[in-house]
């Protein structure tokens, strides 16, 4: 192994170190402007755009809401396709992955509370769920155990994805389906009803992660017993 030794000083570098540090560097630039990774930064340039459409309040501006947030949810489906399509899955896209979905999800659901489009308690425990399951997935990582999303944390993704979009659009709007006249619907209704039975989900999943963590960790101690 080669050293560097700085003038003046009596520390020496070890090259091979220094050269590690500099390919570190170069890896996390290119994990920065791959087009995976590229589309999650987007997403999250998305939120104040969809923010400030969302507080003028006019139905043609919470329609432009709405259709961003579309947006930022494909975007979201498309980047971790396109991540393990390209292979190019990296450590800062699993970090700005869920990061950007759970900003731009509290920022609207927040956003609407003095709205009155969402009670605040609904927030709360929906805001109080993602911190405790994220720490719980953090901590699990950092044990060595992967704790992947389950059939309950997907459905509660999928209906409050579909009730914000409902709540964002805020108005009542005269439906038809297949020709069935529905009349007017209040998309404030239907977006709450949706979030509700997310919450519902949303414990349920969470329950969830908390079982398998506890047996992913006797699985873990029980192995390190035996040998």
């Amino acid at each position: 192994m080669t050293v560097e030794h700085t003038p003046g000083s009596k520390a020496t570098v070890p090259r091979d170190i220094k050269e590690q540090r500099k390919e570190h560097r170069r890896t996390l630039a290119q994990d920065a402007v791959n087009l995976p990774n590229l589309l999650t930064m987007a997403r999250i340039v998305m939120i104040p755009v969809f923010l400030v459409l969302l507080d003028r309040q006019t139905p043609l501006d919470c329609f432009w809401a709405a259709i961003v947030y579309t947006l930022a949810a494909l975007t979201d489906a498309l980047d971790g396709y396109l991540a393990r399509k390209m292979g190019v899955v990296s450590v800062l896209g699993k970090f700005l992955d869920p990061l950007a979905d759970k900003l731009i999800v509290m920022a609207g659901l927040v956003w609407m509370v003095p709205m009155g489009r969402i009670p605040a308690w609904v927030v709360v425990v929906l805001l109080g769920r993602e911190i405790s399951v994220t720490g719980l997935r953090s901590v699990a990582a950092n044990s060595g155990v992967v704790i992947s999303a389950g059939r309950e944390g997907k459905t509660k993704t999928a209906l409050q994805m579909i009730g914000i979009i409902a709540l964002v659009l805020g108005y009542p709007y005269h439906l038809a389906y297949l020709g069935i006249d529905l009349g007017v619907v209040d998309l404030v209704h239907v977006g709450r009803l949706l979030v509700y039975l997310s919450l519902v989900f949303s414990v349920a999943s969470a329950a969830q992660y908390l079982q398998l963590f506890g047996q992913a960790v006797e699985a873990k101690e029980s192995n390190l017993r035996d040998h």
